[in-house]
């Protein structure tokens, strides 16, 4: 008999099993700790705990119950801040490349972000869409309207985690800091 641990995490509630909560907790306390030199760290907490959340939402298809082996996987899979080793492997997955997902960029935008949206997601420089934007505009009305398009269509990069799926980056624990602070 495992004894359960009811708890809200990104605003989400999940029953948990005592020891993976007492893993989860001493993971957060650990990040908690490295975030307190840097600016924003409330922010990038909440960030990382939204995150938390929804990776044991997709977890927990069929299972009620968080375990250990659940938590162990997120905590591999966010990772911890940089300058913390946590004693085991290095984490090798900021070098990985994550799906790409087209969003407006908010931090660099011109009127709505589409351009630099459009760069980040395809990989150029934004230099470059925003002149063929231009260009479109000129010879005819083509240029307005496919950015009137592109800006009703694609949402705006409102959390740290959306920033990351823009560039394609892994939504790890540096990436979710470094788009946080960044605000």
């Amino acid at each position: 008999m495992k004894k359960t641990v009811n708890v809200a995490i990104g605003g989400c509630s999940f029953i948990i099993d005592e020891d993976a909560y007492i893993a989860l907790d001493n993971y957060l306390d650990r990040f908690r700790t490295a975030m307190n030199d840097s600016a924003g760290g409330d922010d990038v907490m909440e960030e990382l705990e939204s995150r938390i959340a929804d990776l044991m939402k997709q977890k927990l298809v069929s299972r009620e119950v968080v375990n250990l082996k659940i938590v162990e996987e997120i905590i591999a899979q966010i990772g911890y801040p940089e300058g913390y080793n946590d004693g085991s492997e290095t984490n090798n997955e900021d070098n990985m490349n994550a799906p790409r997902k087209f969003f407006r960029d908010s931090e660099d935008k011109k009127i709505a972000g589409v351009c630099s949206g459009l760069a980040l997601y395809l990989g150029i420089d934004v230099v470059f869409v925003r002149i063929i934007f231009l260009v479109a505009l000129i010879c005819g009305t083509a240029g307005f309207w496919a950015y009137i398009i592109f800006w009703v269509v694609a949402p705006e990069t409102r959390t740290a985690v959306e920033k990351c799926e823009l560039r394609g980056l892994p939504p790890t624990a540096e990436n979710i800091r470094r788009f946080t602070t960044n605000q």
